[in-house]
């Protein structure tokens, strides 16, 4: 069964809109109606479609105006033409365009399934073929995003869909999760990735230097500026500006800055002149911009201008099952790149890493397994081997389903239990050595002998 696809019917008839509506939505699909071409081109600003139903006559316009604003939306989109007045000439200039199809009126229910059918099919095969290919190049360069969440296939997506459109994108997230990655793919994926990438850390730069750097300066506009000096949105000029922590940006460059979004001009210091810049804005930032704004520390209409497409990058410990996968990554270049052997990981370790926090994300990754190649002696990474942080890390264990029976329960009695087991496993891993255990569980060995005297003599031990 295909996948419930997002569909625009686009038809000056409300007949007509309602035909197709309850056709589709039969089908599993969801679907969106517009009565011409204003409100299809409304609609096809503020959501996205994976099909596009428009007929050739309209109140307002043609259906060649909704085909045109649809393709520069995603070009990708199918977009099916439907007319009752079908002509040589009209289905060659729609195709010219981009249609997908053509219904020639009156159609039937069966016909309509199956054009909307083989368009999402193709549709699917295309961003299909479309990602391994970027894959398998990317991973060539070495630059890609290692995942296999549902939360960061979204953010590929969207990556994919949005990398073509010459707009503003504002990428949040804790630090170390990997934002310049996700601005360095959407620049290889662009019309300007054979321009400059100049990347700009806001929150390293000291607030006296913020315009010099960004616009440059004229010879004489200070002591000590004895020639002119290009800025950084001259130097990317026709590529990609990357302005990373935004939110450290001092309130006066932030005017200044949107003058530029605004102008696209910057004015070196000391200058006069007003110098065309085309570059394309990406922003990142570890605050919360809202809250920058309502505080006063951030202006509410750079904070609007810059968050046109806004993408989230979820903490590494909302998606845990991506951290085998970026280990492994980790782990191969690591051992590369310091000559040493080939090291595997037990599942047990992996499971004490799937449950740590992670605080400084995929960055703290990659310096873990950095770490843990370099003092790792044999060829095995074990529990042992883990920092005290992570191998006590509980998390996993903290989202257990909680079940409490409808007559009670003996909590004391069940938590004895629970801690047996565990202090059982300690001991098989630690082949006896009580020391050990105590250590692989942070217990005091007082309070080992105490539980396991005690278990002992409940009958439940005979260790």
């Amino acid at each position: 069964m295909e996948p419930k696809a997002q569909i625009l019917v686009v038809d000056d008839e409300e007949s007509m809109r309602r035909f197709f509506a309850l056709t589709l939505e039969r089908e599993g699909h969801r679907v969106q109606v517009a009565d011409g071409v204003q409100e299809a081109c409304q609609k096809l600003t503020t959501d996205s479609y994976d099909l596009i139903l428009s007929d050739m006559r309209l109140g307002d316009g043609t259906g060649l105006d909704v085909l045109r604003t649809a393709k520069q939306r995603d070009p990708d989109a199918p977009v099916i033409m439907m007319t009752a007045y079908a002509s040589a000439e009209t289905a060659v200039e729609a195709m010219k365009l981009g249609a997908a199809d053509y219904l020639s009126k009156p159609f039937n229910v069966d016909e309509v399934k199956i054009v909307v059918r083989n368009n999402l099919r193709t549709r699917s095969l295309v961003a299909e073929n479309r990602a391994l290919r970027e894959q398998l190049e990317q991973a060539q360069k070495g630059r890609d995003l290692i995942f296999t969440s549902t939360p960061m296939a979204r953010i590929v997506a969207m990556i994919n869909r949005v990398a073509q459109m010459d707009t503003t994108v504002l990428v949040t997230g804790e630090s170390g999760t990997g934002k310049e990655m996700i601005m360095r793919m959407i620049h290889q994926r662009s019309n300007r990735k054979d321009k400059p990438f100049v990347s700009v850390n806001c929150g390293a730069l000291p607030e006296n230097l913020f315009e010099s750097e960004l616009f440059g300066y004229e010879k004489g506009a200070f002591t000590g500026a004895d020639r002119r000096k290009t800025g950084l949105f001259e130097t990317a000029h026709r590529g990609i500006i990357f302005l990373d922590e935004i939110g450290e940006m001092p309130v006066p460059m932030q005017v200044k800055l949107l003058r530029t979004l605004q102008e696209r001009t910057i004015r070196r210091v000391g200058g006069t002149e007003e110098v065309d810049v085309d570059v394309r804005i990406l922003a990142a930032t570890n605050r919360n911009l809202e809250q920058e704004v309502k505080e006063g520390r951030f202006r509410e209409d750079l904070y609007y201008r810059i968050n046109v497409i806004p993408i989230e990058v979820p903490p590494l410990r909302e998606r845990p099952e991506d951290i085998p996968l970026l280990f492994h990554h980790f782990l191969k270049l690591c051992c590369e790149r310091l000559g040493e052997g080939t090291k595997e990981i037990t599942p047990a370790a992996i499971h004490h890493l799937e449950n740590y926090d992670w605080p400084g994300n995929v960055r703290e990754l990659e310096n873990t397994v950095e770490r843990l190649v370099v003092l790792t002696p044999g060829p095995i990474i074990d529990v042992e081997h883990l920092s005290p942080k992570i191998a006590a890390s509980t998390r996993g264990q903290e989202r257990m389903r909680i079940h409490i029976p409808e007559n009670g329960m003996d909590l004391e009695g069940f938590l004895d239990d629970l801690r047996l087991q565990y202090m059982v496993a300690s001991l098989e891993r630690a082949d006896g050595v009580q020391t050990k255990s105590c250590e692989l569980l942070g217990m005091s060995f007082r309070s080992f002998r105490y539980y396991l005297t005690k278990a002992r003599e409940a009958g439940k031990y005979d260790g």
